[in-house]
């Protein structure tokens, strides 16, 4: 299930985004921190299951398109849908809005959209 961030999973929101490749430096996984919590165009969510927050899916709105910013997975996790599961519940909640990929998310995106229709639609 997607969750809204908030401030009490700071912890494991901050480990999750760790994983990207570009979030590794403490100072800049900070800097990311605080962009989600102050900018109102963009807007982190969780995904839980039971009672495990494991994965998220960070996003930047426009009027009419959502950016796909970050997704990471638990490791112990990985291989399992989850991924893709985040994206179409965003998709869902946001059925207005076009999805496109930051350069960092383009890859995954594009493989998500790929396996769900048949071909790729970034």
């Amino acid at each position: 299930m997607l969750i809204r961030y908030k401030k009490t999973f700071e912890k494991i929101a901050m480990g999750l985004l760790s994983f990207m490749p570009n979030e590794k430096d403490l100072k800049k996984l900070q800097q990311t921190m605080k962009l989600y919590e102050t900018e109102r165009h963009m807007q982190l969510f969780l995904w839980k299951e039971e009672e495990d927050i494991i994965g998220l899916v960070g996003v930047s709105f426009t009027e009419d398109t959502m950016e796909l910013l970050h997704v990471s997975v638990n490791p112990s996790h990985r291989q399992q849908g989850i991924g893709k599961a985040m994206i179409k519940a965003l998709q869902d909640m946001y059925p207005e809005k076009i999805m496109t990929p930051a350069e960092e998310t383009e890859a995954f995106l594009h493989r998500c959209q790929t396996n769900e229709t048949g071909k790729g639609s970034v």
